[in-house]
């Protein structure tokens, strides 16, 4: 199905394109109709093209280690997918799928070959708004790589909580212990003072009651923050994870890398040998 200008000009990659370099993409893409639940591409295809979001929805998903589909991305109008294995022409890791009746752009390198050599300063400006996006996706991972746990639980606290947190604070310190010790030291002093006029008599049953009332009331509240501690120690064993793991996927990609510059310096060893 042939692809009008107009469309192509909603897709932010090429919004700073001209008409005249539109006119040129337009005329190599292709509009493509996917019915829902149709497959787009699976793991391990050919990553000859990519595909462009017009209207209806897709859902880009992968299997983990545990054979447990996780969801990527479901991209929306005007975002792309599959086009990281479309430029290093490596076979799809992904799987993508039509939730429901969908049109998408589909190119290839061809199409964008054609463009470039028709209009070279179109890659100029296609490089621009690629660049523009990586480094708003490189600030955002690094905000959320440094985030302290703690800053992030504080957000989503409620007042109730706050309180929670400064009663079980205060009920737990030794100035809660000394004034509530005194506090119990005047109280039963004043009424023995007292003898027959005291409002609270020994065995202080007044004062036995204010103590159940407190402590059916302290305990409650204590444990809500206890389990509000328990949240947040959940949510900073999630985010070390998170950096444990991109800690080891970077450590295997040095290792590849060192492994590629054993290779190489083998290569070199054999050439060295065979010139002499």
């Amino acid at each position: 199905m042939p692809c009008s200008p107009e469309v192509i000009e909603d897709v932010p990659l090429f919004s700073l394109l001209d008409k005249e370099e539109l006119s040129v993409l337009a005329s190599q893409v292709e509009l493509c109709k996917f019915a829902p639940r149709q497959r787009i591409y699976k793991t391990g295809d050919p990553s000859n093209r990519a595909y462009i979001m017009v209207s209806g929805a897709v859902r880009v998903s992968t299997i983990d280690e545990d054979n447990q589909i996780v969801l990527l991305d479901e991209p929306i109008k005007g975002d792309m997918f599959g086009f990281a294995s479309m430029l290093a022409q490596t076979p799809h890791q992904t799987d993508a799928t039509a939730v429901e009746e969908s049109l998408c752009i589909e190119l290839d390198l061809n199409d964008i070959t054609v463009l470039l050599r028709n209009k070279p300063d179109a890659g100029l400006d296609i490089m621009k708004v690629m660049g523009k996006q990586f480094h708003a996706a490189e600030k955002l991972v690094r905000l959320r790589s440094a985030r302290n746990p703690n800053e992030v639980f504080e957000e989503s606290q409620t007042l109730g909580e706050r309180i929670a947190d400064v009663v079980a604070s205060f009920g737990g310190s030794w100035n809660f212990i000394i004034i509530f010790g005194l506090v119990l030291l005047s109280y039963t002093f004043i009424n023995v003072e007292l003898k027959g006029n005291a409002w609270d008599p020994y065995p202080f049953i007044l004062l036995n009651l204010f103590l159940s009332m407190l402590a059916a009331i302290q305990a409650p509240v204590i444990m809500m923050s206890q389990n509000r501690q328990d949240k947040k120690d959940r949510l900073r064993n999630e985010l070390d994870f998170e950096v444990n793991r991109r800690a080891h996927s970077e450590i295997q990609g040095l290792a590849r890398r060192i492994n590629l510059l054993y290779d190489k310096v083998e290569d070199v060893e054999e050439i060295l040998r065979d010139k002499k």
